[in-house]
Order: structure tokens, then sequence, then C-alpha cells
């Protein structure tokens, strides 16, 4: 996989240990990204007697949680309407309150822990450039009031002066996140669970998960809990093919821009940012003034394939600078100095979960849809609390012990996410030419379920 920028401007730092044989926890987490991370972190501290095994086949942080927008989001993938929907007014508020509050502990964490992890608590602006995009806006802000959800409708001018993009008609801004820099936070998390007495083996790949047991060909971890925090890399454990779909999101991203650009940008508060439409895309100025630009449109692989070849699909990244450049033209002539990728894991019914099943000892999180940062906190926090047998108000969440459907086989999969992606991409070219909503793309949320 390539490496990307928040990685490549740290430091080399010497690989862990493998696995080195059969061993023996009270807990084995399998997967040391933000999820298995977060969840040995807050299970040290709860209770320092516990003995806690994490197994990563790479290294910390190197799956999304190093490759990530760094956004640290209130976003969960499912709307509050939704939730309401289906839980309840209560249940719904409920989670979006958790979720907000997620925001603030990791930045509690980050401060309490000494990892400076670059963090920006400047809010999320999400532009609206056509009349069609400016609907929704207006839509998702109305949506929020219902429920008491604080979210802004911004005026153009308003946009314009926090984001000094192209044709911006209006704008929707919350509070409720954080600029973030992933790699500072993920390797500083992961010695934060160290200094705690977390055994943390890298490059040792699990090969089967099992009631008390976590498989590998250099040995065997046997603990009465074991939590697969694996994400998008889940499809590789038996069993699990058709659990989470893998998708790709890419990012570029730019050396560090001069004053005169961020004078006519904006981002002064280093607010992270995207538009209302339907293939998303998301930004962050950093805390070193580069760019750093992301966003979907990467095929689906057949089968549900993870390959270190994917992370790089050219047409994706021209896409990407070309729609920069759209956003902020000063950029045409600025060179990209990074572009990366990696997986995301997509639930077929797009609900992230988190749970333990308490007979067989088996615990789970993931189902982000590429909105993990703050999520994979929310989980860490949940996962100690179940696993200790905390009666918490996390406990009762309406995303505990939801079980999501398997994604379709084969060929349908390949078929239907990839489908999916184009109606999408085409619905927003559309929207651009004629400025009205795309039916195209309403018919393909309701199909999606939110």
């Amino acid at each position: 996989m390539s490496v990307s920028l928040w990685m490549s401007v740290l430091a080399p730092e010497a690989p862990r240990p493998p696995l080195p044989g059969d061993a023996e926890a009270d807990v084995c987490i399998v997967g040391a990204g933000f999820t298995g991370l977060w969840t040995a972190y807050y299970l040290a501290v709860a209770d320092p007697s516990l003995r806690i095994t994490v197994l990563e086949a790479q290294t910390a942080g190197f799956g999304a949680s190093g490759r990530n927008g760094g956004w640290c989001s209130a976003l969960f993938p499912k709307s509050v309407a939704y939730l309401d929907r289906r839980y309840g007014r209560a249940d719904a508020l409920a989670l979006n309150a958790a979720m907000e509050s997620t925001v603030d502990e990791v930045g509690r964490v980050a401060a309490s822990e000494g990892i400076d992890c670059d963090y920006a608590k400047g809010g999320t602006v999400t532009l609206a450039r056509t009349p069609a995009q400016l609907s929704r806006a207006r839509a998702e802000v109305d949506a929020a009031a219902h429920f008491g959800v604080e979210l802004h409708l911004l005026t153009a001018d308003e946009a314009r002066t926090r984001v000094g993009a192209t044709n911006v008609l209006g704008a929707t801004y919350t509070p409720h996140c954080a600029a973030i820099q992933p790699a500072k936070l993920v390797r500083g998390l992961a010695a934060a669970c160290e200094r705690r007495g977390v055994r943390l083996f890298e490059h040792t790949r699990v090969t089967r998960l099992s009631p008390g047991r976590a498989e590998t060909p250099l040995g065997t971890v046997r603990a009465p809990i074991v939590v697969r925090a694996t994400e998008g890399f889940t499809p590789q454990l038996p069993g699990l093919r058709r659990a989470i779909a893998p998708v790709y999101s890419l990012m570029i991203a730019t050396d560090p821009l001069p004053p005169a650009f961020w004078a006519e940008a904006g981002l002064a508060r280093r607010e992270t940012f995207a538009d209302f439409r339907h293939l998303i895309i998301y930004g962050q100025r950093t805390a070193d003034d580069r760019l750093a630009f992301g966003g979907r449109g990467a095929p689906y692989h057949y089968g549900s394939t993870v390959d270190p070849t994917f992370d790089r699909e050219p047409r994706v990244f021209t896409d990407l600078h070309r729609t920069l450049t759209e956003l902020f033209p000063a950029l045409a002539a600025v060179p990209i100095a990074h572009s990366w990728g990696g997986p995301l894991g997509i639930a077929r019914d797009w609900m992230a979960s988190v749970g333990l099943d308490e007979p067989t000892g088996l615990a789970w999180a993931g189902g982000y849809v590429g909105d993990g940062v703050g999520t994979t906190n929310l989980a860490g926090r949940t996962l100690c609390d179940l696993i200790r047998g905390e009666r918490s108000d996390l406990v009762h969440l309406s995303w505990v012990g939801h079980r999501s459907p398997r994604w379709e086989p084969e060929p349908l999969r390949w078929l239907g996410v990839n489908t999916s992606l184009r109606v999408m991409a085409a619905a927003d070219a559309a929207e651009s030419r004629t400025g009205r909503p795309s039916r195209r793309a309403a018919l393909m949320s309701r199909l999606l379920g939110d």
C-alpha cells in the first residue's frame, strides 16, 4: 500500500516484534487501528490488572486509521431521521449526543496523554455550490432543527468567509468536528496503550477467529474475550467475506501553501470542508498549511478483495485534482506532493455496529462507512463497558448489538456497489448541468435505506 501524507511526515518507528508463539490473555484484540487501540486503552485504564494482547497484521495504524481525511467528527453513517424511524426519537438523540461528546473526548485523551495530533476543533463547513445542493442544505438544516440538533445554515457571504471556494451559494456549519493528524493520533495511542501494559504484536496476521482463540501462523492467543477490529480487512477472515464491503477512498495533498493562498481560501480555524454532491469529497487545512483532499469514486473490487495496487487509481487522482482546482483555481499550477488511498468498511445496511456475544466471548465493532475517527472512540469505550459488564448508558445505545445482513454473493455485490458509484457520479454531473435535484440519486438513497 502507498504511504499516506500523515505517515510520511513522521520519523520512522522501529517495528514491534511479532507474536513469539502461543499465548494467553484476558482480552485479545485483532487489529491495531483506532477501534482496537481505543478498546485496549480504555480497558487498561479501567482495569490495569487485565492482560490485554493486540495482534496487528502490519503495523499500528497501517489501515484506515493512518490514511483517512483527519476528520474527528460526530458523523454517524445513518442519519438521526433514520435512527428515529427505526429506534425512536430518544434513542436517536442519545446516539447523536454520544457522537458529539466523542469529538471532545478524543481531544481530552490526546491532551492528557501528551499526544500532539494537531487537534483543532474548527467544525465542518459543507458547501452548497448548485441550486440542487442548496436545496439539500436547507432540508438538512430543517431536519436537524426538528430534532434539536445543532446545524447552522450559512448565507453565501458567510460561507465564503469560512471557505473561499468558487460558486458558493450557501453552506451548513456544525461545530462538532476537529481536524487532526491521524497518524500522530494512532501512533500516540499505541504508545499510551503500551505504557499501561498492553502487549502489541505487529506483523502477526490472524488467520482465524473462534470462541476463545485468535489463530496466527506464529501461534494461537487464547482469551475468553476476542475482539474483531479489522474494518475494511474483515473479508480476509474465514466466514466473513460478505460481512463488510471494502470500498476505497483516495486522497491527495499539496506541499505547505503560502499565506497569500490562505488569505483567499480561508479555513482560518482549520474547519474541515465538503460539499453537498452525492459522490463524497472531504478536505482539511493541515497544521503545517497543506491542503489535504479526498473523495470516493474508486471501484469496488470483485470478491471484496483488498490489494496494495488498489491504493493508486490514476483516474481517481486526476478527478480529485480537477475537483480541487475547481474549488480553488489558485491551485491549478500547484503540484500534488502526496497521493494515497485505502479501504474503508461498509455494512450491507450502511449501519455501523458494536457488540459482544456473551456466550462465545466474540466482540466486534465496525462498518463506519468512512466516518470512523470519532466513531471508533465511542466503539472503544462501549466495548470496554460491555467486556467489563458495566451497565452504562453507552451499552444501551441503539447501535449496540446491531447485526447487519450479509452482502449479496458475487457477482451481485460487484454489480451493486459499482453501479451505485456510477449512479451518484452521473447524478452530480446532471445536477451541475441542470441545477435540479437528481431523481436517480434520490432513488439510490432510498435503496440504501436512509
